[in-house]
């Protein structure tokens, strides 16, 4: 997972910045309304983390930006404002979940692993494809039943696959699932996490459509 964190309190982002990092997500800080509008509009996230009360463009507006332009992510709202006439507001401006403070950092966690789960089309918390499990509330991986040990690289481009298993997922985007906005990265960066991916798996699980991209199957396709 990819995830837009727009925050201006700086302890607070670091803290949910490092706990997402720790279940093995990219995440992108905007410490305001404006760098998180453009963030927004600019990349591919699997979901946004959105305070309201932002220096230069308020959260409320930015996120009635996105949707008026047509932005899908699901978008979970962080704020000190409890009151129902802000959540509904919130609600009417597009959110799809929403958090008051003060929070525990974990929830924050479950809430985006739910909503990008959804946003996908999965209404069951565990995802299978052939021999491979995903316990998407967790985060864990297994096949035939037995934990799965991989890279966060590793992780995001699974996981990507998995919630669109037997769906070819576009090489562009998936590199974009991989790295944060400012990291470096190369040309056969993808082609190594696939390879590793492979050899974890079984080859016969990632198919390559080339000119496309890769498709998680049940291990009837072709990996060449």
């Amino acid at each position: 997972m990819r995830i837009l964190l727009v925050e201006d309190d700086e302890a607070l982002a670091s803290e949910i910045a490092r706990a997402l990092r720790a279940e093995n997500c990219a995440v992108d800080v905007a410490r305001d309304g404006e760098d998180g509008l453009h963030l927004g509009d600019t990349e591919r996230y699997d979901a946004a983390v959105l305070d309201l009360g932002l220096p230069k463009v308020d959260g409320l507006s930015v996120l009635a930006a996105w949707r008026k332009a047509g932005r899908d992510l699901p978008v979970l709202i962080l704020t000190a404002r409890d009151a129902w006439s802000e959540k509904v507001a919130g609600f009417k401006a597009g959110a799809d979940d929403y958090l008051t403070k003060p929070f525990r950092i974990e929830e924050v966690v479950m809430r985006l692993r739910a909503l990008v789960r959804r946003a996908a089309g999965h209404a069951a918390a565990r995802i299978t494809c052939g021999r491979l499990g995903y316990d998407t509330q967790l985060g864990h991986f297994d096949l035939d039943g037995l934990p799965l040990k991989l890279t966060a690289f590793e992780w995001r481009v699974l996981s990507a696959l998995m919630l669109r298993r037997e769906v070819v997922v576009d090489r562009g985007e998936l590199i974009e699932r991989v790295y944060e906005y400012d990291a470096d990265n190369d040309s056969n960066s993808l082609e190594v996490i696939v390879a590793r991916l492979r050899r974890k798996i079984g080859a016969e699980m990632i198919e390559t459509v080339r000119g496309r991209g890769y498709r998680l199957t049940a291990g009837e396709g072709n990996p060449a």
